[in-house]
């Protein structure tokens, strides 16, 4: 059994070893198999000595899809306390002054590093290894969020080296690097689901997901830029940080000492190129005396120390011509128009396309063929257009004129009243709106069929494999197989998404089939309200809009959906194959009115149960969840950290504030 032990040890080490080597230092030493099958092995062998097992193991970057109910909270052993800001380079050179006045006599070295837009993190470690993980929060306390943390590959579980603190604390930033950014986003819009604005909003969101599964997949980041502690092995912040590399920990290149104002005018002239080429969002840049000592005398003030400042950038900007504006057909008919431009790099992305939304936007911006175009992101990574250089207007441009017939079939576009947007009222005969309703279909928050994007969806159509979303379940292996690049494992993970999509709830199947202004909040009301599909297509607008919350468009879009023998037809089809048409007897066992007409406000962080789950509490007894405070709100369901706002607002209306243990009550 001693060799098992060595085995596995030995085995943790390489693979902690392997995984600095590609998350830190972007060297890999072996390939992805190897990696790969050292980790099975050491899989294998911690399964069959479970004795043997470690939460710090390697195997566990992966993280659990088991719900946590909420986060514990605890407070900081040291306040977490925020930087001013300045976004001159004459105010970063009045602070470096200041530091200097405040050290009459002495040197002040200052370091510089880069401002990683993402959200901070408290790491703790003892005796080399992370036992807590501790958001900001308010500065005072934060949320313990270890298991998530522990899923980042590139922040070491188990430090290397030598000269450690036995016991320490070291700040940093979580990130997510443009690439997964990307990505996510590309997930995000073909599921139809809100599109985060920028990383940073996307890693802290993610920080906070109960499920850590989920947490590992994103690829989230780290970059740690200060060590705490009290037995510290430097008196310097620089070489500190740099002890702390040697221990594993992800230290940026762009820390540098400078001696002099004009270093510290240079380092911002470098920066505000040079971040550009990054791989992660960057906002600005942070200068810190160096010298431990020097900050202890400098000291704080009651929200930021007097030894340290953050430099913002100015939102990027770019000026960039217009090769020509394309109309592109979505899955409801909308027609979206899109400025195609010469690619410019803006934070760091290749920037070749922006929407210009609608016609209206089109005409306030007065776009202009050819014309040359501003284009802006800020803290935002959407690009968008802010202008047109109007002295770069070449002689006899055209404006930009926004198309009348669908740009895909033909048909003469429609204009709702009173709305912006222009569609193509030929449903089922237009291809981008067929395909893109069986993308949607098959979409992670509907039916989530793996394996099937956008690209497949249209190969399936053009080979007549396909012309609805019912038509999934007739696949076989074989016709998947004709597909380029297709072989049988793909088929087979194809055909497993099919077949597992029979057991998706009833609520999820009404979201899936596309019916217009019904999302997945609205689909989740009625699917409880109605129970099956056989009511959902039987009832009228007046019966419709007795549901909460459903609107007269609303129903007359239902009854309009199901009045088409085609869509009846799909759902018929759909029902054969196996697909949920009902919602589970035991949905409905939950159900109460104890807060029937009951508007409820959810605000701050909660210990038994998640946002969400309150959420749904809320809608299973009868009541409504609502965003803000008005005077028709009844309750606000408070957590810590409540938001100081929405507290005031409350008490100014009288409304009242019942915390979890007062609602669970309420509820029984």
């Amino acid at each position: 059994m001693d060799s098992i032990k060595t085995r596995i040890e030995s085995l943790r080490r390489e693979l902690n070893m392997h995984n600095h080597n590609y998350y830190v230092l972007d060297n890999p030493t072996i390939s992805d198999r190897e990696f790969d099958e050292k980790l099975k092995e050491l899989e294998r062998l911690e399964r069959e000595n479970p004795e043997y097992d470690d939460p710090l193991s390697p195997t566990h970057r992966v993280g659990s899809d088991l719900s946590a109910k909420g986060f514990e909270q605890v407070m900081h052993e040291r306040r977490m306390l925020s930087l001013s800001n300045t976004y001159t380079v004459a105010e970063v050179d009045e602070f470096v002054q200041r530091c200097r006045d405040g050290l009459p006599g002495e040197d002040v070295e200052i370091v510089g590093e880069l401002k990683f837009d993402g959200t901070s993190i408290s790491l703790h470690y003892e005796h080399g290894r992370l036992v807590r993980a501790v958001t900001r929060g308010d500065g005072e306390k934060g949320d313990v969020v270890t298991e998530n943390v522990m899923t980042i590959r590139s922040i070491p579980l188990q430090l290397q080296g030598s000269g450690w603190p036995d016991r320490f604390e070291i700040r940093g930033e979580i990130v997510l690097p443009w690439k997964a950014f990307d990505r996510l986003n590309e997930e995000r819009a073909f599921n139809e689901e809100p599109l985060f604005a920028n990383p940073r909003n996307a890693a802290s969101g993610t920080l906070k997901m109960q499920n850590s599964a989920e947490v590992a997949r994103r690829g989230l980041d780290a970059y740690l830029y200060y060590l705490l502690g009290d037995n510290l092995p430097f008196d310097n912040h620089y070489d500190n940080m740099m002890a702390a590399r040697s221990w594993g920990f992800k230290v940026s290149d762009a820390m540098k000492i400078m001696h002099s104002i004009e270093d510290v005018d240079e380092y911002i002239r470098y920066w505000d190129t040079a971040r550009k080429e990054l791989p992660v969002a960057t906002d600005g840049l942070v200068f810190k005396v160096n010298s431990l000592r020097q900050q202890l005398n400098l000291g704080f003030t009651a929200k930021s120390p007097r030894w340290a400042i953050a430099f913002k950038f100015q939102a990027e900007r770019a000026l960039t011509q217009l090769r020509f504006v394309s109309f592109e057909v979505g899955r409801s008919g909308t027609i979206t128009p899109v400025a195609n431009l010469e690619p410019v790099l803006l934070s760091g992305t290749i920037v070749k396309r922006a929407s210009l939304h609608n016609e209206d936007i089109i005409r306030s911006l007065d776009i202009h063929e050819g014309d040359m175009l501003y284009v802006e992101k800020g803290g935002e990574i959407i690009p968008k257009i802010t202008g047109v250089e109007l002295s770069e207007r070449k002689p006899g441009a055209e404006p930009v004129v926004f198309c009348r017939d669908c740009p895909s079939c033909g048909t003469p576009l429609r204009r709702m009243e009173g709305e912006a947007a222009w569609y193509c009222p030929n449903k089922y005969g237009c291809i981008p709106q067929i395909t893109g309703r069986v993308e949607h279909y098959v979409g992670r928050r509907m039916m989530n069929i793996d394996g099937i994007g956008e690209e497949t969806v249209t190969q399936l159509f053009d080979m007549g494999l396909i012309h609805d979303a019912a038509d999934l379940y007739t696949l076989t292996e074989a016709d998947l197989m004709t597909l380029p690049g297709f072989g049988q494992r793909s088929a087979e993970r194809i055909l497993q998404g099919v077949e597992e999509s029979k057991n998706v709830t009833f609520d999820r199947v009404v979201y899936a089939l596309s019916i217009p202004y019904v999302g997945e909040t609205v689909a989740k009301k009625l699917s409880r309200a109605v129970g099956d599909i056989d009511t959902l297509m039987s009832m009228s607008v007046e019966r419709l809009t007795a549901i909460e919350d459903i609107g007269p468009r609303i129903a007359a879009s239902i009854v309009e959906f199901f009045a088409d023998e085609r869509n009846r037809k799909i759902v018929e089809r759909l029902r054969s194959y196996g697909v949920q048409m009902a919602m589970p007897e035991t949905d409905e066992a939950g159900r109460s009115d104890k807060l029937a007409g009951k508007s409820i406000v959810i605000s701050g962080t909660f210990t038994h149960h998640s946002r969400d789950e309150y959420k749904n509490l809320i809608e299973l007894n009868g009541g409504k969840n609502v965003g803000s405070i008005s005077k028709k709100t009844d309750y606000v369901l408070a957590g810590a950290n409540m938001g100081p706002a929405k507290l005031e607002k409350a008490n100014k209306l009288g409304i009242p504030i019942v915390d979890e243990d007062t609602f669970l009550k309420m509820i029984e």
